[in-house]
């Protein structure tokens, strides 16, 4: 038998975790009340991102999703331009944890999304996985901080 690495574990979590918690919440939010409206790319569930350098960081985020960043005091506000996510922000604390995160965004190619991450000085965590619920990937950014992306099931 060989030995079971920490990535094993952390990716057998969260498929199952996708398969049977989140990716069925987010077909739920999906359903709009507007006649008409529009899908957004890349919407987020939930974030806060810590990191040693905001201005770096913020513009890693804006030039790998497009979002737009608005200084707030000590974070930026995040506007990911979606009705169905949320606001999140990021901040340097400058003290530990100098860098901290979990969410996942929803995109239309998940390997397209970690190839542009990598471009752009990410590292592939965990590659594209196919769970019966959709595709998921883990992505570092420029501080270490783990993103997850995600692309449900049609």
């Amino acid at each position: 038998m060989g030995e079971i690495r920490p990535t094993d574990l952390y990716t057998r979590r969260a498929a199952l975790t996708l398969a049977t918690v989140a990716l069925p919440a987010l077909s739920q939010s999906r359903k709009t009340d507007e006649p008409g409206e529009a899908q957004v790319a890349h919407p987020v569930v939930h974030f806060e991102i810590g990191c040693r350098d905001r201005a770096k960081t913020e513009r890693f985020f804006t030039d790998l999703f497009g979002w737009h960043m608005q200084q707030k005091g000590p974070a930026s506000m995040i506007d990911a331009a979606s009705q169905r996510g949320i606001p999140g922000h990021i901040t340097s604390l400058n003290h530990e944890p100098y860098h901290y995160t979990m969410f996942y965004v929803e995109v239309n190619d998940v390997q397209a999304s970690l190839d542009k991450a990598v471009a752009l000085g990410g590292k592939i965590v965990v590659p594209p996985i196919k769970i019966p619920t959709g595709t998921f990937a883990w992505f570092s950014d420029l501080d270490g901080n783990t993103i997850g992306l995600l692309k449900p099931a049609q």
